[in-house]
């Protein structure tokens, strides 16, 4: 079982490696910002399959919070942003 855990572990990381580049590398705003809210959905994920792994559901509350914080910021951020071609 905990060649399943590593290989969990290790998509995740690939993920997140993969997602940084494409914030690093995103043309405009907008698409750093989708892949931020994919970064922080792969922490979630990656709190989910700790929780899973450790049978320790005390960081439930934490994925919560942090999906609750992440949704009002993209909603905050896509109401409030300027767009890349006015300066």
């Amino acid at each position: 079982m905990s060649v399943v855990w590593t290989i969990a572990a290790a998509m995740l990381l690939v993920a997140a490696i993969l997602t940084m580049v494409a914030i690093l590398r995103g043309p405009s705003t907008l698409d750093r910002l989708v892949s931020l809210d994919v970064l922080i959905a792969l922490c979630m994920c990656g709190l989910g399959v700790w929780a899973a792994y450790s049978l320790d559901s005390t960081v439930v509350p934490a994925i919560v919070a942090l999906s609750l914080l992440s949704f009002v910021g993209s909603v905050a951020i896509a109401r409030f942003r300027v767009r890349d071609d006015q300066t």
